[in-house]
């Protein structure tokens, strides 16, 4: 006796009605717009506000804050600017951002590049080690490193604020470019190897143009820290602080217009960075959302 074998139907899924995806879609996209409308937001009304309080002629505690000032003027910003030793701590912070952006990267790109590109004994207690170092307050790091420089007669200088900010960037340069060249097939590479290209040319020609919205996002990163940093400056420097030093130092009992004034200086240089190199930043988080 034979059982006879009934044949199972297998039940799809049937998609959604096209009315019903496109509300969907609809309300996807609402809500992505909303969120960075509203993290947008979040960001920008204190750097307006920043800037208001630096330029407008309004009493500074006028309540409520008119959206466009009834007067503006530059006073508190020029005689912030003039105030002695303003420029030259502006022009260290500067020469400081561009060392730590060129020695972080310098370091910490190759760094990433061979914990992508290599499995080599002790790799993953590197990276333990490289994101250990961020768990420890910046004052743990800080001290010693200067107690270090100092011995050594190169505290109060540019080049030891410099290296300060470096040990202190380096650990997310490494991270970061790490991040980005796991992100690019290994297979390009070999590819382009087949084809008659040296490793070294390889990765100038395939790795490096795919991985420079990366790096360029570490370099920002690399640069921010540098420049906003207050506490291993202001114990490294006393005669040659840089530019968040000295705001510290010296307007601590300033009235708070030329704070605010303090303030917008500090912004604008990373603001104009970050408006020269969008491009890139733009296509790194291109191509993540697609």
């Amino acid at each position: 006796m034979t059982a006879s074998a009934t044949p199972v139907t297998r039940q799809h899924d049937e998609p959604p009605p096209p009315r019903r995806r496109s509300l969907r879609k609809i309300v996807n996209t609402v809500l992505w717009y909303g969120a960075a409308a509203v993290l947008a937001l979040f960001i920008a009304i204190p750097i307006y506000l920043i800037f208001v309080s630096a330029v407008s002629t309004e009493p500074l505690r006028a309540f409520p804050k008119s959206i466009i000032p009834p007067g503006i003027t530059l006073d508190f910003i020029t005689t912030f600017l003039r105030a002695p030793g303003v420029l030259d701590a502006f022009y260290r912070s500067v020469v400081v951002a561009v060392i730590t952006v060129v020695l972080a990267l310098g370091i910490g790109a190759p760094a990433g590049y061979a914990i992508a590109r290599y499995a080599f004994r002790g790799r993953d207690g590197y990276r333990l080690v490289v994101l250990a170092t961020r768990a420890f307050p910046i004052v743990i790091l800080s001290i010693p490193l200067s107690i270090t420089f100092r011995r050594l007669a190169i505290d109060d200088s540019i080049i030891a604020v410099a290296l300060m900010h470096t040990a202190l960037a380096l650990p997310f340069a490494v991270l970061i470019t790490s991040s980005v060249f796991v992100s690019i097939p290994r297979e390009l590479e070999e590819a382009a190897e087949t084809l008659g290209c040296s490793p070294w040319r390889a990765f100038l020609r395939i790795s490096l143009p795919l991985a420079l919205p990366g790096l360029t996002a570490a370099a920002i990163f690399t640069w921010v820290l540098s420049w906003n940093d207050v506490f291993a400056a202001a114990i490294l420097t006393t005669q040659n602080p840089t530019l968040p030093a000295r705001i510290l130092t010296g307007l601590s009992s300033s009235a708070p217009q030329f704070r605010f004034a303090a303030g917008f200086i500090l912004l604008l240089p990373s603001i104009i960075v970050i408006f020269l190199i969008r491009r890139d930043l733009l296509g790194l988080w291109g191509r993540v959302v697609k």
